[in-house]
């Protein structure tokens, strides 16, 4: 029975600021010693959450490194049990490996609440030009986008761990079955009151335990398909050019929409999009 467990950062215990989760060598308003910290963190509950998931049955199981540029973990600190993933060019994004026979959980440390939720440090889906994503008129963060995904694959999401808010909505969205654990709670964008970090990862690890006991009684997340999409941007000119993709319909200045068949074609759409529409504003 093998595991895959997607950890990004943003959610992690200690962490309400962009400057904890920015690799220095993105320049700018960023400090090494708050992210090397961060990162740290990031590693320590995503080992937390393996332990767990060995104590509950998994006889494999694979950390996918998921934050950024996905080379976020230090393996020193994981398990020598654990396989990882890290590189952010890869098919399935942040849960690369749910693809693989004989995975039967995926689950979900350091995540974050969906772009524009009051009251979530961090809020933000995919990246920070990402207003708002709908499926079949069903509001979907990060979370939503990886358990369907999952889901195509047979693999129920079965655990998610970060801030109090973006633990509710993934209960709301995917169901209470899912085991949640809120390692901080928000305050504002920026702000968030926090749990100790050895306490943290204690209940990281009991929540993961519990979680992967119960896998096999917990169903894959999917949607009806053909599924409809909308994808709003922050600025009409990222719309311009993600509405000149074949298959995608402008929906208003910021919004575009596709139809997808299934989840895999869904998230690539999406990934794709998002992409397209990375243009300078500055001229």
């Amino acid at each position: 029975m093998n595991v895959v467990i997607s950890v990004d950062m943003e959610g992690v215990c200690g962490v309400a600021s962009w400057v904890q989760v920015s690799p220095p060598e993105f320049g700018g308003l960023v400090n090494a010693g708050e992210y090397e910290r961060a990162r740290l963190q990031m590693s320590r509950e995503a080992n937390a959450a393996a332990l767990g998931a060995f104590e509950g049955g998994a006889s494999g199981v694979l950390i996918a490194d998921s934050h950024e540029t996905m080379r976020n973990l230090l393996p020193e600190h994981i398990d020598e049990r654990v396989r990882y993933v890290s590189g952010n060019d890869r098919p399935l994004s942040m849960v690369q490996g749910v693809q693989e026979s004989g995975v039967v959980a995926l689950l979900m440390v350091g995540y974050h609440a969906r772009a524009g939720t009051q009251g979530a440090p961090l809020a933000h889906t995919w990246n920070g030009s990402v207003r708002d994503v709908r499926i079949n008129g069903v509001q979907a963060g990060e979370p939503y986008l990886n358990a369907l995904l999952a889901g195509h694959y047979g693999v129920p999401t079965v655990f998610v761990s970060g801030d109090d808010i973006a633990v509710k909505q993934v209960q709301d969205d995917l169901g209470a079955e899912v085991i949640g654990v809120a390692v901080k709670e928000g305050l504002s964008m920026f702000s968030a009151v926090h749990l100790h970090p050895a306490e943290a990862c204690r209940r990281i690890q009991a929540g993961a335990r519990e979680a992967v006991e119960q896998a096999t009684r917990l169903k894959p997340f999917t949607v009806i398909f053909p599924a409809s999409v909308q994808l709003s941007f922050d600025h009409q000119a990222r719309a311009d050019q993600a509405g000149r993709v074949p298959g995608v319909t402008r929906i208003d200045a910021v919004t575009v929409g596709y139809s997808s068949p299934d989840a895999f074609h869904l998230f690539q759409m999406f990934r794709m999009l998002c992409q397209v529409a990375q243009v300078q504003l500055n001229g």
